[in-house]
């Protein structure tokens, strides 16, 4: 079992609290190893494994339970069975329907410290938020990093350079079955196409109750194929009327954004950092894992500027910064990263291979005029700084503390 710092340094300062945790993360990215790795620092802490309840409700023994009220009643009788606080820890709670009330129940009328767990951005509806303004924190759980993904794989005893390691990276991904089981390429690559198909229909079309099931799949193929490139709905509708589909703007954008719910993609918005404004049209999408991307096109490592951006942005969303595409007029900075009062601006590219690249990569970042860090990524063995901008290797940058 992997150790995540990360997340558990998040909920140190929550435990015993009267908040419910809420962890929320993409199917398969590790939130039930998180609530094991929650307990286990408990039981280090002086708590009892009898004080914890579990229950995961995608396992078919509690498919009774998906009833908020049979929910409810059945945690309460084993609460009171039990001396002390109780610790709740539901997996996978958006399968019961209604769990809201229930769950603000028992943490008004019974001593317990609850964690729950669900694979959509809209988990908690507006119903839940009203019962418990400020009664709940959410937590985002991604796929492992490329930090955690070279612990994952030390611990399995694979020593290789941190250059080796990122080969690895960028084709296998971060989605901690893939990391940590030793099995052959081809199993991982099913298991990565179970999950998406998983997503596609459990959190997207039955979710949503989507009919045109072949429209949805072309639509992220396209986005699958087309990660870190700025379109639109237009974008999209042209390439499908290119196929003979006739669709409007608003399904596709509504199709989106059930794959952006279904914590799938993340959309980026566009910056003007001397307008100081957002542009509401046109987004860069990035997704959960690249892993999922080179088994479904297998090609990461053709399309490798794509995957190394999408590494770098997941990497800052991971890291808590709120991140967007800036302009400097007609010049574009990849990422603008912000969290408090720090700011850092990235480039990120694949190798500075011409004067024509390092014009391209530098040149938006000398058009910057504030004193914040500002540096270009890539994957060059030479390293080429100038005038305060740094130049770091992709994989170097992605272990250092930011």
């Amino acid at each position: 079992m992997i150790n995540r710092p990360l997340y558990i340094k998040q909920i140190q300062p929550l435990i015993d609290k009267d908040v419910i945790k809420v962890l929320v993360g993409f199917r398969r990215s590790g939130k039930s190893i998180l609530l094991d790795l929650i307990k286990k620092y408990l039981v280090k802490h002086g708590r009892d494994p009898e004080q914890f309840i579990t229950i995961n409700f995608e396992d078919f023994a509690y498919y009774a339970y998906r009833n908020a009220k049979i929910m409810h009643d059945y945690l309460k009788e084993k609460i009171q069975k039990i001396n002390g606080k109780v610790y709740l820890f539901l997996d996978e709670i958006q399968e019961v329907a209604g769990f809201e009330q229930a769950i603000n129940s028992l943490r008004v009328a019974e001593d317990v410290d609850i964690y729950i767990t669900g694979s959509n951005a809209n988990l908690l509806s507006s119903e839940l938020s009203t019962y418990l303004a400020g009664r709940y924190v959410q937590i985002f759980v991604y796929p492992f990093s490329f930090q955690e993904y070279v612990v994952a794989k030390k611990e399995l005893k694979k020593e290789l350079s941190i250059f080796e390691y990122f080969q690895n990276y960028l084709r296998e991904g971060g989605m901690p079955f893939t990391v940590t089981e030793d099995v052959p390429s081809y199993t991982k690559e099913s298991y990565l196409k179970d999950i998406y198909h998983s997503v596609i229909l459990k959190d997207v079309i039955e979710r949503n109750s989507l009919r045109d099931v072949e429209l949805l799949e072309r639509t992220v193929q396209y986005t699958f194929s087309n990660v870190g490139q700025i379109f639109s709905a237009h974008s999209i509708s042209k390439y499908l009327r290119s196929q003979n589909r006739i669709v409007k703007g608003d399904t596709l954008l509504n199709y989106l954004k059930y794959c952006t719910d279904a914590l799938l993609l993340y959309p980026l918005k566009r910056n003007d950092l001397k307008g100081k404004k957002i542009f509401q049209a046109k987004e860069k999408y990035y997704l959960v894992d690249h892993g999922l991307r080179e088994a479904m096109l297998h090609s990461n490592q053709t399309d490798i500027q794509q995957i190394l951006e999408n590494i770098v942005a997941l990497e800052a969303i991971r890291r808590g910064y709120a991140v967007t595409v800036g302009y400097v007029g007609d010049l574009e900075i990849d990422f603008v990263l912000e969290k408090g009062k720090d700011k850092i601006y990235l480039q990120v590219t694949y190798l500075l291979a011409s004067e024509q690249t390092i014009e391209r990569e530098f040149q938006p970042l000398l058009k910057l005029t504030d004193n914040y860090r500002k540096v270009v990524l890539s994957m060059d063995s030479i390293l080429q700084p100038r005038k305060g901008i740094e130049h770091l290797k992709i994989e170097e940058f992605l272990l250092e503390e930011w």
